[in-house]
């Protein structure tokens, strides 16, 4: 295997206006930071939409674009957990496909880190969204501050080095969810301020009931994760069994 030393793992899902972009802004951003060599890894959440169509165009264009397809929608969580289980990189970064976090960012967040640190968030900044889902964002984010301790800031834009990835990877959690987990590890991490961009093209994929659905399941898991240790040991999830075609994506192939 090759070594790679920053992967990105971008879970797709109605993105197909923006992953071209979205690409071309990221290796931009990585050769110019000396980030190299780099994989970009598009993991298409079964979009109804043609996303993976663009993603796998990409792909063939570009050895370092790998396109992932998983058999049946699973959800933003567990298309960042397939990511993060075919990552090659010392380095493993996540961010949504929308643009409203800047790949520009990206070099700054590992630049940021120091040797204890095994995470840096991209603190959300910015009006980036209607008042409401600010202020309801806001207070998620401080009780999810106060069950796991990371940043009152911290979202799913995030740099993460490997051994801490190995780490989620092994957590034996029904439901992911990234963020909860980085902070049920008890390694050091921290923020730095990142500007979000408005959406430029469509609306959130979701609803207020899917907001709700989706903070419930952050605090299931980080409440799941401060016991865990309580519990008989039982096997973390194989991710690679939502993959259409594991033993293809598997080993690098596009």
């Amino acid at each position: 295997m090759s070594r790679v030393r920053v992967s990105v793992v971008v879970p797709v899902y109605k993105n197909r206006a923006t992953l071209d972009e979205l690409c071309r802004r990221l290796r931009t951003a990585l050769d110019g930071a000396a980030l190299t060599p780099f994989e970009i890894l598009l993991i298409d959440d079964a979009c109804p939409e043609g996303s993976s169509l663009v993603a796998r165009a990409l792909a063939a264009h570009d050895p370092r674009v790998r396109a992932v397809s998983l058999k049946s929608n699973a959800g933003q969580q567990r298309a960042v957990m397939v990511g993060l289980r075919l990552a090659r990189g010392d380095w493993v970064v996540t961010l949504d496909a929308d643009l409203q976090d800047p790949p520009e960012a990206v070099p700054g967040l590992i630049a940021a880190a120091t040797p204890e640190t095994s995470a840096v968030f991209g603190g959300r900044r910015g009006r980036y969204e209607p008042a409401l889902r600010l202020l309801t964002s806001r207070l998620f984010k401080r009780t999810l501050r106060l069950l796991t301790g990371v940043p009152a800031d911290a979202g799913m834009f995030v740099a993460m080095r490997r051994p801490l990835v190995l780490r989620l990877l092994q957590m034996p959690v029904r439901r992911p969810f990234v963020v909860a987990m980085i902070g049920a590890s008890g390694l050091d991490v921290l923020s730095v301020p990142v500007r979000r961009d408005s959406r430029p093209h469509g609306v959130s994929a979701y609803s207020a009931r899917a907001r709700l659905a989706l903070g419930l399941d952050a605090v299931r898991c980080a409440l799941e994760c401060r016991w865990a240790p309580r519990r008989s040991p039982a096997p973390p999830p194989d991710y690679l069994a939502l993959v259409a075609d594991p033993g293809l994506e598997g080993d690098g192939a596009s």
